[in-house]
């Protein structure tokens, strides 16, 4: 498991939700704003529509409560940068339970209004070492809820993408906790110190096997922007197409990460 190579960060059980609430509460009020028209609009996910998609953000924080009301497991197995790499298993479900959601709630902000509320109410009442039954194994409910960090920037980038002009905020910790969740899964993926990876101001991670230095800056240097650290690492934006744009620099023989990418596919 990419887990096993390299410890995941702390994160502060405190800021994550903060940041999470922030977010989805960015989106709730972008929502509002849609008209059916724009709510039937197609998106970049294959066949959904924004309706579709709303429908999943909520669902995005509807999956805590959800995780609760199962047995929670005797001992975790699971490790937080297992989750990028397991979610792929559950794309016939995910985008299944869209589609029934987007059909079963015709008032939206009524939909995203309840998952924000069972949200904050699971977590006043479980302690964030719960172990959840996740597609990742038993991670503790802290960590589930960095994970939701990268779903929500992730549905606000595609929501972006798909309504020409709306224009959703990033809440900063929301997209600071994402950025460094999946930047540290490239590293778990490609554990070596021969590729520093810079996405300021919010995470440097050092991978790719290759020619150990003892001092200073690795051989290879890869920089990029969150949102497009983000839209690469989660299949939005291919490589080729970013180092062509220039919205990514990079410099050496081993900075070339197009065989590690996506590491959400």
């Amino acid at each position: 498991m990419p887990a096993a190579k390299k410890r995941a960060r702390a994160y502060d059980p405190a800021r994550t939700r903060t940041a999470v609430l922030a977010q989805f509460t960015n989106v709730r009020a972008a929502v509002r704003t849609l008209t059916p028209e724009q709510l039937a609009l197609p998106t970049r996910l294959g066949d959904w529509t924004v309706r579709e998609l709303v429908a999943h953000v909520g669902a995005a924080l509807t999956a805590v409560d959800r995780l609760l009301g199962e047995r929670e497991p005797v001992r975790q197995d699971g490790h937080l940068l297992d989750w990028p790499f397991a979610i792929a298993a559950d794309a016939d479900g995910i985008a299944a339970t869209a589609r029934r959601l987007a059909a079963e709630q015709p008032d939206l902000d009524a939909h995203l209004a309840e998952a924000e509320r069972r949200f904050a109410e699971r977590l006043d009442t479980h302690p964030g070492t719960r172990l959840l039954p996740t597609c990742a194994g038993a991670l503790t409910l802290a960590d589930y809820v960095v994970t939701r960090t990268v779903e929500l920037v992730v549905h606000t980038d595609d929501l972006n993408a798909a309504v020409p002009g709306l224009d959703v905020p990033y809440d900063r910790q929301a997209l600071a906790a994402a950025t460094r969740l999946l930047a540290d899964a490239l590293a778990a993926k490609a554990p070596g110190g021969s590729t520093e990876v810079r996405i300021p101001p919010y995470a440097v991670v050092q991978c790719v096997e290759g020619p150990r230095h003892t001092r200073g800056t690795p051989p290879s240097v890869v920089e990029t922007d969150p949102l497009t650290w983000v839209r690469l690492a989660t299949g939005r934006l291919t490589w080729k197409d970013a180092v062509g744009d220039a919205t990514v620099s990079a410099s050496g023989e081993r900075a070339d990460l197009a065989g590690l990418l996506p590491l959400l596919s």
